[in-house]
């Protein structure tokens, strides 16, 4: 058993879709799962375009952030998954306006699906811990 591990969540945002957690902590890090564009009120997926499903997926994972203790600021690394690389241009201005300073690194690929064929996903790795 992994004494250090331990699973976290938001009840604030949608669960899971599949057999995986939403985080999990291990040491000063926080490993986020993919965030697809699900709206916590419904549970379905939020929006038709990439600027709406971009905003969902980023206020989803500021609110997981928040209710961890954390904030956008102690984001690390994101990986970002697109279903056409053609989103890019539009993605990057949404993504900006939540990362305006300091962004996190990051990556970006394009996928041939994703879960219930939204148009984004993101997973993100965040420090918990301040060490400046």
């Amino acid at each position: 058993m992994c004494a250090r591990k331990t699973v976290r969540n938001s009840s604030r945002i949608p669960p899971a879709v599949g057999p995986y957690s939403q985080a999990v902590a291990w040491g000063d890090l926080l490993f986020c799962s993919g965030i697809v564009p699900l709206s916590p009120d419904t549970g379905k997926v939020s929006g038709d375009t990439i600027d709406e499903q971009t905003r969902r997926v980023l206020e989803n994972l500021r609110t997981l952030l928040e209710d961890l203790g954390l904030d956008l600021g102690c984001v690390l690394k994101t990986t970002v998954f697109l279903s056409d690389m053609e989103h890019f241009k539009a993605f990057n201005a949404v993504y900006s306006e939540y990362f305006p300073s300091d962004p996190p690194a990051r990556s970006t690929v394009q996928v041939a699906r994703l879960p219930l064929d939204v148009l984004i996903e993101v997973e993100a790795i965040a420090g918990t811990s301040d060490t400046r």
